[in-house]
């Protein structure tokens, strides 16, 4: 996986779904999750390498955008979504086929369109949206 911060884009019309996202790679990053934030700002994301989640503890609703393993390329296929999840509601069950899940605020899904069959990838995000071009 690229170093630095990351961010999600649509293949296709390359549209930029999350601005910074953050990979869940440690079991700690795992286990908590969103679990005890506030909220999540618009165009953050949260990638955890699981096939189903759950809503318990969360404070705010959620997106869900289930994803497959990465190609040679480190393209992914959308598998599933889920919009609009609505906190401590249980469990999300395992997604057939999906390798992760990126969580983001609710919304989000609507907001860019996104599909199941959509090809996404993670990538090196060389500013932050703000910031002007070097």
């Amino acid at each position: 996986m690229a170093e630095g911060r990351l961010r999600l884009r649509r293949e296709g019309d390359d549209a930029i779904i999350c601005h910074h996202l953050v990979l869940g790679e440690s079991f700690m990053q795992r286990f908590r999750g969103l679990m005890g934030r506030a909220s999540m700002p618009e165009g953050e994301g949260l990638y955890l390498p699981a096939n189903s989640i759950h809503m318990m503890f969360m404070r705010f609703p959620i997106d869900a955008l289930f994803v497959s393993e990465a190609d040679a390329e480190g393209r992914r296929s959308v598998v599933s979504l889920r919009s609009d999840l609505p906190t401590w509601r249980g469990i999300v069950m395992p997604v057939r086929g999906a390798e992760g899940v990126v969580e983001m605020p609710a919304g989000t899904l609507e907001n860019h369109g996104l599909a199941e069959g959509d090809t996404v990838v993670f990538e090196r995000a060389e500013r932050a949206p703000d910031q002007a071009p070097a």
